[in-house]
């Protein structure tokens, strides 16, 4: 079950509550429920689907409000922003709908919230990996066990493994033999048996007897500091495809936003100046067709 965090399921609430009270007026918009008169439903309706507009659309225009004083205009919330506003804006003066711009920002918030969750469960797993490293290690010195660090015992050095204890250093078996849980490396649930001559890996668990082994690499060499090093490091490192995403909307998000505004701009001009209309439609109807085509070209993550 994932445990949602506060902040999560606060964005949750908004979700519903922008979910009902959009539903509610899409419903009371097409059955003619609103007691007003139809002159005035539009503005009305502009009203009311602006309440659910704002719960779920605050943050992101909030962010596209910083993201513009902070001269980093062209990423996903100024997209989503623009649009959604343009397309409450042409309700009121065109189309007399708001059910759509409103329902762009729930369908985002949906998605943001699931990515949250996604980021959460990776901690999570990443958190347990970390509980895999052994802190110590043990050396056998005048017939007694000494803790050791394990960054102190070098290559060929003899540690001893007891029963419980995590092996904390890849080597080979050259006394005693044991079973070993393997599966927080290999995810295997069957328990493997080893002898004096087997190689072990660090990070399993000796479930029975002592073992004596021969350190075949560093503590820092060893598998699971290996594995850890990767998972820890994994956030700070690009991949090729992220670096190349990030150069590539760097251009494609003022390529979008200028191409929408000549989507709109070039028919309003031309019917204004020489009351031509492009295919036959009118210039509110290229408007709105520059609305839509931002939100939908607008990539989540990689604007």
């Amino acid at each position: 079950m994932v445990q949602l965090r506060k902040k999560q399921k606060r964005m949750l609430k908004k979700i519903v509550i922008a979910s009902i009270l959009t539903i509610f007026l899409a419903i009371c918009s097409a059955f003619d429920l609103l007691p007003v008169d139809g002159s005035i439903e539009k503005y009305v309706l502009f009203v009311c689907y602006l309440v659910p507009y704002l719960i779920i659309g605050y943050d992101v225009l909030r962010k596209a409000a910083k993201g513009i004083a902070n001269g980093q205009a062209l990423d996903e919330n100024f997209l989503m922003a623009i649009a959604t506003i343009g397309a409450m804006a042409l309700g009121v003066t065109y189309t007399g709908d708001y059910d759509e711009a409103v329902a762009v920002m729930i369908f985002y918030q949906v998605g943001e919230l699931f990515q949250s969750i996604a980021v959460d469960s990776s901690r999570t797993s990443i958190s347990k990996l970390l509980e895999i490293r052994p802190d110590t290690a043990y050396i056998e010195e005048d017939g007694e066990l000494v803790e050791v660090d394990p960054d102190e015992v070098g290559i060929g050095s003899i540690i001893i493994v007891r029963p419980g204890d995590r092996i904390p250093i890849d080597g080979t078996v050259i006394e005693g033999s044991s079973s070993l849980n393997t599966s927080a490396l290999t995810g295997e649930s069957i328990p493997r048996d080893v002898i004096a001559g087997d190689e072990v890996l660090s990070g399993c668990v000796n479930l029975s007897g002592v073992l004596k082994i021969r350190t075949s690499k560093a503590f820092g060499e060893s598998t699971v500091s290996k594995i850890l090093d990767m998972v820890e490091n994994a956030s700070s490192r690009k991949s090729e495809s992220e670096a190349f995403i990030t150069r590539f909307a760097k251009v494609y998000t003022p390529f979008v936003v200028v191409c929408a505004l000549l989507l709109s701009a070039v028919p309003t001009m031309l019917y204004f100046l020489t009351d031509i209309q492009i295919l036959g439609t009118t210039y509110e109807e290229w408007i709105y067709r520059a609305l839509t085509f931002l939100v939908i070209s607008c990539p989540v993550h990689s604007c």
